[in-house]
């Protein structure tokens, strides 16, 4: 069976999705109780620090039966200029999978190329497709599913909102981004997914917010971007997510932050710690469904 890789959400159909949503539920819920990753290594490379990333994949990799192994860029000869395609090909006569955690997407993909493992994109400047899987799995539990809802992203046109487009595009949910100019989406991203879902690019907070179902941001400055922070609050002014926004929305809606956040800042204290705040289950929804994705590409799920 030829391995398969996640670096984007569209490299899973809607069915395998939703497969892969149903299998996290299943775990959550512990009515799934299997060992698929037994006697079997996940290597997780970082170039960029977290606290989800690492702590959701190293212990679903131990609560799937198998092992995962911390691999900074100071650990590994990768950060010393080794070749991608060489530690890609050594790693693979270790490990049963990589997942990575890095700046630039192409490296990314020349991992997955080399490696004859599976390869998960943990993050990317471009992509941050695990994220969204837990994001989605949050709006099946809180509010039935994506069928039929308006999902609004307010702020920057990052690695989030790049994923957010692929995942409207994939299972075809409404999408309403708003994004201060110079701040948008990838346009190739933006353009190819525009064709399969109605989405929606606009300058106005307020607009995109009015009536949706999902009310989600960002930090304005992510990490790497520290030196723009002075310039981005200026551009970022109005993209506040605050109660008056969050009133505009629908009756039933939640708010999505993939944390860290900064208060004050991109959400206010009384948005993200509120009733209609999910970030916490959010967070904890890396965990079962980077499980169901880990036990899919590198086991049995059964």
């Amino acid at each position: 069976m030829p391995k398969r890789d996640f670096l984007a959400i569209p490299d899973f159909s809607r069915d395998e999705l939703t497969a892969l949503f149903d299998l996290a539920a299943a775990m959550k819920r512990q009515d799934y109780r299997d060992k698929p990753l037994a006697g079997k290594t996940l290597g997780m490379i970082f170039a960029k620090s977290s606290t989800r990333t690492r702590v959701s994949f190293e212990v679903g990799a131990y609560q799937l039966g198998g092992h995962a192994l911390f691999l900074s860029a100071r650990d590994i000869q990768l950060g010393r200029g080794e070749p991608i395609r060489d530690t890609a090909r050594v790693l693979s006569r270790y490990l049963d999978g990589i997942m990575i955690r890095t700046f630039d997407h192409a490296d990314v993909e020349e991992l997955a190329r080399f490696a004859s493992i599976p390869v998960i994109n943990g993050l990317t400047d471009l992509l941050h497709p695990c994220q969204i899987l837990a994001d989605l799995l949050t709006i099946r539990e809180s509010l039935g599913g994506w069928e039929g809802k308006a999902i609004a992203w307010v702020g920057d046109g990052n690695n989030m909102a790049n994923s957010w487009i692929n995942a409207a595009g994939t299972l075809g949910f409404e999408l309403r981004l708003a994004c201060p100019e110079g701040y948008d989406p990838d346009p190739a991203i933006l353009e190819r997914n525009r064709a399969k879902a109605p989405i929606v690019l606009t300058r106005d907070p307020k607009a995109a917010v009015t009536g949706a179902d999902v009310v989600n941001t960002d930090v304005w400055a992510s990490m790497g971007q520290e030196a723009e922070q002075a310039e981005r609050e200026r551009a970022f002014q109005g993209y506040m997510v605050d109660d008056a926004l969050m009133d505009r929305a629908s009756r039933d809606a939640i708010f999505l932050h993939c944390l860290p956040a900064h208060r004050g800042e991109e959400v206010t204290e009384s948005v993200i710690e509120g009733r209609r705040s999910r970030v916490f289950d959010q967070a904890e929804n890396r965990l079962h469904a980077q499980k169901a994705l880990m036990a899919t590409l590198m086991g049995d799920p059964r």
